[in-house]
């Protein structure tokens, strides 16, 4: 059985910096085109950062600049570092195999003074 695990996540000021991990069981990331997208309650989930088996990153138009995408291969672990932070990333965060349809349960990000 598939389990992906995301943590990392945490209240944090405007303009701070936060990295989120994402771990995962009975799957190897490397394989996977790999994604983070973020959901707040009432709006639909938002792919913002996609990381392709070969190693080819995407963000929305919202992080980009702001947001990276890696992954560990070696660990088996794939990153989210957030700097610069703003109120609207307010979300949770999740972490998944997006085209296979593999995600986590999700790590809450509040971004407030």
């Amino acid at each position: 059985q598939v389990r992906i695990v995301e943590s990392g996540g945490g209240f944090v000021q405007p303009g701070g910096s936060l990295r989120l991990s994402c771990a995962g069981n009975n799957i190897e990331f490397r394989y996977f085109g790999m994604g983070w997208a973020r959901q707040v309650p009432g709006n639909e989930r938002e792919l913002i950062a996609q990381l392709t088996s070969s190693g080819s990153t995407t963000y929305s138009d919202s992080v980009k600049g702001r947001f990276t995408i890696s992954r560990d291969n070696g660990k088996n672990l794939v990153y989210l570092e957030m700097n610069n932070l703003k109120p609207e990333d307010t979300a949770t965060y999740y972490c998944g195999a997006f085209r296979a349809g593999y995600w986590g349960q999700g790590t809450q990000v509040t971004v407030s003074s």
